[in-house]
């Protein structure tokens, strides 16, 4: 019988308007993971949040300390509920993550949160490399527009390549609706 824990990654202050490092569609993306939260903790099922904290002051977003840095209020946990806190981003790296999902004895992780092509790509495939099924609510995540090599890309695009990617072998990506039908 599979066990899965909701991982909810990074959904912080500095990614929302007024933060210092605002993301597009972060509301939307909260709103889905919030519904995302609700059920799992309805079932009793585990959920892990993820907070990013660079170590020095002078960090572009996630200062130590912070308002940014502080989880948004619609998705904070509570009581019992572990947070990891990371200074890279991969959520596995330099971190208890792995000792806590070991703990609450899962093999199946659900993941959303920010950024799709950083944090949410990191974590997905690392988790899929220890051996977790993975799932990720692509609805319950958010990025912003990148630039390369003089091309820009808009946010959309940015999302729905990484979510592809993982999609083709490292979870299954799928929309918050249909995670809740199946919960």
């Amino acid at each position: 019988m599979s066990k899965t824990a909701l991982i909810i990654v990074d959904l912080q202050n500095d990614y929302f308007k007024g933060g210092k490092w605002e993301l597009e569609g972060t509301e939307a993306a909260t709103i889905k993971a919030t519904s995302l939260l609700k059920r799992f903790r309805e079932k009793g099922l585990p959920v892990v949040h993820i907070r990013h904290e660079f170590p020095t002051d002078d960090a572009p977003f996630f200062a130590p300390n912070s308002e940014g840095a502080k989880v948004y209020p619609p998705v904070q946990e509570v009581a019992g509920e572990p947070v990891v806190v990371k200074h890279q981003i991969n959520s596995f790296r330099e971190t208890g993550l792995k000792e806590v999902l070991d703990g609450l004895q899962v093999d199946s992780v659900l993941i959303c949160g920010a950024m799709s092509h950083m944090c949410i790509d990191a974590v997905t495939r690392a988790a899929n490399d220890f051996g977790y099924k993975c799932s990720v609510a692509h609805d319950a995540c958010a990025t912003l527009a990148l630039e390369f090599d003089g091309v820009h890309v808009p946010a959309k695009q940015v999302h729905a390549a990484f979510m592809a990617a993982l999609g083709f072998a490292y979870a299954n990506v799928v929309s918050t609706e249909k995670l809740l039908a199946e919960i």
